[in-house]
């Protein structure tokens, strides 16, 4: 799904620059050697790979959760969409009070129309929302983060085919303000949303 949106990409912000990078838990068995990435404002990528090849352990590195072994990382500002939206809400609290607490929430009226979300559901606690709903919770919160650079861990896997094309179409329409690298074990998602694909082995 290149279309318009690769013109000029050369010109475009760089939200995220992986340089040689290496890291493995044990320095016996690597995840990573010498790998880099160049991600840009407009672009989403793909990360592609079994079980075990180190998806979300490159998430991990990106959010300074790990430290490499050798390499660079450099990104913009970041937020996280996660694969399971009701592990990412805390149950007893609302939508908007878990919002408040990381983003400011001027302006989000506005967004939940662009994005097609009640924002009635904003009052409600995450086990009242449908797992689309909260899905849509999650991309809101992400997005109020004002974010340069969208990390999206297998946003859609949870949700059924209809709901999954509405998410999908949602994190595409942000490209106009960041760069998205996506994790999906879904081929063919990653053939009709990405840039570009980068397959781990």
């Amino acid at each position: 799904m290149n279309g318009e949106r690769g013109t000029g990409n050369e010109e475009r912000e760089v939200v995220l620059a992986i340089e040689n990078l290496t890291f493995g838990y044990t320095k016996e068995k690597l995840l990573y050697r010498d790998f880099s990435l160049t991600l840009r404002r407009g672009e989403i990528v793909t990360i592609l790979g079994p079980s075990g090849s180190g998806k979300s352990t490159l998430f991990e590195l990106i959010a300074g959760n790990l430290r490499p072994m050798a390499g660079r990382i450099e990104r913009a500002r970041f937020s996280q969409v996660f694969q399971d939206p009701y592990s990412s809400f805390h149950p007893t609290y609302t939508i908007v009070g878990q919002i408040a607490d990381v983003a400011e929430t001027a302006g989000i009226g506005e967004l939940c129309a662009q994005m097609g979300f009640d924002p009635a559901l904003l009052r409600k606690r995450p086990h009242e929302l449908s797992g689309g709903q909260l899905q849509r919770a999650s991309i809101l919160r992400a997005l109020l983060m004002k974010p340069k650079l969208l990390l999206a861990d297998e946003p859609t896997s949870a949700l059924d085919n209809l709901i999954q094309l509405d998410v999908m179409k949602l994190l595409l329409n942000t490209l106009k303000s960041v760069g998205i690298l996506m994790i999906t074990h879904d081929r063919d998602l990653a053939r009709w949303c990405s840039d570009r694909i980068v397959e781990l082995s």
